[in-house]
């Protein structure tokens, strides 16, 4: 979140109806709630266990009139939700890691059949060797699979950012995978505002896909396409991915008129006024950049920071009128 300009706390940010401290992982299962979620399938690896437990709770205990389907994989997991947000529900799952991997086939199912599952993935590194810990190679080996993609850098983010996935995702029809770093948010706790329901509920309207599966009025979903078919319809995907760009900034700025806070939409900044030079980060560095950053200015040195915070699609504009003043 951009320091310059929400210097204000959880405590006093409208449209919030309490403060919880929880770890990121809750973060994440609070805005599925709040997004009412209809169908969730999820198989447990750590770091994100806290996540898919969390849900589990609410759903048996009818916090969350939610279908929790337990799966033996990941790849079940993607599978099943691709089923339901197919049949018309809203979608919700979570993973890491090398369970991001075994989810590949049906990534691309998602996005091709142009299915707005949202995907909330902890960031871990890949095996071998084998580790638990902070890496973004997982959810980078599938930036082409057709997923717009999110990288938080704040608990408070991965809940709003959930949201925003949600938003974005149904306008264009495109899964968003909402990524957070291992450990250094899934298991760390933090003040969260969590939203008014009612408020979410203005912000994001029930789900309502142009088309569904029905046996009344049956279609084929997935079947063949020729070349020139085929060409069309992953031309469409880029240009929804190239509308997504303008819609994260709308549903971003829509957000901090009724929440109080925003995360600059696609390019996050930190003290860019006259910077000479600039660190550029994504996830949870931002925030050790900023020190950096104010070590640096107190120093003399116009060190600027500049934090991805949609990876996908690439905010290469945004960047580029970044970057040209700088002298590196």
């Amino acid at each position: 979140m951009s320091m310059e300009t929400v210097p204000k706390g959880p405590i006093s940010w409208p449209g919030t109806d309490k403060v919880i401290v929880m770890e990121g992982s809750h973060a994440a299962s609070y805005a599925a709630k709040l997004a009412r979620v209809q169908v969730i399938s999820a198989y447990p690896i750590t770091p994100q266990t806290g996540v898919v437990e969390k849900l589990s709770e609410m759903c048996a205990s009818g916090e969350l009139p939610a279908r929790f389907i337990k799966v033996e994989s990941e790849h079940s997991a993607m599978a099943a939700c691709v089923g339901a947000q197919a049949a018309g529900a809203r979608t919700f799952t979570a993973t890491s890691s090398q369970g991001l991997a075994l989810m590949h086939e049906m990534l691309h199912w998602a996005a091709g059949g142009r299915l707005p599952v949202v995907l909330l993935n902890v960031n871990r590194s890949m095996g071998p060797p084998w580790t638990i810990y902070c890496d973004q190679n997982d959810s980078l080996s599938q930036r082409d699979t057709g997923w717009l993609q999110i990288y938080c850098e704040s608990n408070q983010e991965v809940l709003d950012s959930v949201l925003h996935a949600f938003r974005v995702g149904e306008q264009t029809l495109m899964p968003c995978m909402v990524n957070l770093d291992a450990f250094f948010l899934s298991h760390t706790t933090e003040p969260v505002a969590v939203p008014s329901q009612a408020l979410v509920d203005e912000y994001l309207p029930p789900y309502d896909p142009p088309y569904k599966l029905d046996p009344s009025e049956p279609h084929t979903f997935g079947g063949l396409a020729r070349p020139d078919t085929y060409m069309e319809l992953r031309y469409k995907m880029h240009l929804a991915q190239e509308e997504a760009k303008g819609l994260f900034k709308k549903a971003d700025e829509e957000y901090g008129k009724l929440f109080g806070r925003t995360y600059g939409g696609l390019v996050d900044t930190y003290r860019m006024d006259g910077a000479e030079v600039a660190l550029v980060t994504a996830g949870t560095a931002a925030s050790t950049s900023r020190i950096v950053v104010d070590d640096y200015r107190a120093r003399g040195i116009k060190l600027g920071l500049i934090r991805i915070r949609v990876f996908r699609p690439f905010p290469a504009e945004d960047l580029l009128d970044l970057i040209r003043p700088l002298k590196k």
